[in-house]
């Protein structure tokens, strides 16, 4: 039976309708549920003080889980990032307990890996993935149960626009396909990863392939910090940039046809770097389990993208036959 520890380390749980349909969802699906003591604590904004937060991610540690789940993101990891028990983390991990989250959760996923080298996962939350009143999203679900079950070899996903297509197309530069092997896979909120830049927790890596989503953030906004990477010199260093979902903004009518095509149409240009779009990740379902500072293999299979990591250095992208336990995504 997977266990899965469940802890607070960025914003406080208002939620605790959620909170408890979480748990009980997860119960029911099997899996060994140990919430932490402080789990719904409540200073301000945050889940606790900076110290209780920083005791749940020690109890976190040494739970001895085989996942350790964030309820929420938010914001709070960032003020934590000095002080972080990195030697437990990493022995934690080591030692088989998988850190999961998203959102905020990425300031702590960049950390440990600038200071540690120790490899995170980026999905679910309890209460946005696993507590809606809405019902738990199918796929989302199964993607989870790979990871949880050690399964997961990776995600394969259809490129849905003309535009998204027209995009990957040019970024092959006249090529028919694309095949980016053994490259360090990271990546996950922009906002939190900007907000690294030029810090101590900003890890350094050679080529890479850097995903990234965000929610509430106009394309405008989006793209200055996009710009902030390019100019800080990260983006130019990637071997692929790969984007997930970008919820929750407005566009008014000052912007007379900006969009978020235009802002991934001007990045292209400027970085002449592959970009792709579509990757079912982010603030919304459905949401994939990706391994942030793995290996990974990215190729093509016409307008079909395929991300694996277990299988990847034996994996044919010339054979139709993708790994097993790989979801694709219409």
């Amino acid at each position: 039976m997977t266990s899965i520890y469940i802890y607070s380390p960025s914003g406080a749980v208002r939620d605790r309708a959620a909170f408890k349909r979480g748990i009980k969802y997860l119960t029911l699906q099997g899996y060994e549920v140990e919430v932490d003591p402080c789990a719904l604590n409540c200073v301000e904004r945050f889940a606790g003080s900076d110290e209780e937060r920083i005791s749940s991610i020690k109890r976190a540690c040494t739970s001895g889980a085989d996942v350790a789940m964030i309820t929420r993101g938010g914001y709070g990891l960032t003020r934590l990032l000095p002080d972080l028990p990195y030697k437990s983390i990493a022995k934690s991990i080591k030692g088989g307990t998988r850190f999961v989250g998203l959102s905020d959760f990425t300031a702590f996923q960049m950390a440990v890996f600038a200071k540690t080298g120790a490899k995170t996962w980026s999905g679910p939350a309890l209460l946005s993935d696993f507590g809606s009143s809405e019902g738990v999203d199918e796929i989302t679900n199964g993607c989870f149960e790979d990871f949880a079950t050690s399964t997961a070899e990776g995600v394969g996903w259809r490129l849905s626009s003309a535009f998204s297509k027209e995009l990957f197309k040019k970024s092959l530069k006249r090529k028919s396909e694309l095949q980016i092997e053994n490259e360090v896979l990271f990546g996950g909120n922009l906002a939190m990863i900007c907000s690294l830049i030029g810090t101590p927790f900003f890890p350094t890596v050679k080529g890479g392939i850097l995903f990234l989503e965000d929610t509430g953030e106009h394309p405008y906004r989006v793209e200055r910090m996009l710009m902030h990477l390019y100019h800080s010199g990260v983006l130019n260093k990637l071997k692929a940039i790969i984007f997930g979902s970008f919820t929750d903004y407005k566009l008014t009518p000052h912007d007379k046809g900006y969009t978020l095509k235009s802002v991934f149409e001007y990045l292209h240009n400027c970085t002449k770097v592959p970009v792709i779009c579509d990757l079912p990740f982010g603030h919304s379902a459905p949401k994939v389990c990706l391994p942030f500072g793995h290996k990974v293999t990215l190729v093509n299979q016409g307008n079909e993208i395929l991300l694996f990591w277990k299988t990847h250095a034996h994996f044919d992208h010339r054979n139709t036959h993708a790994p097993h336990h790989l979801h694709t995504f219409a």
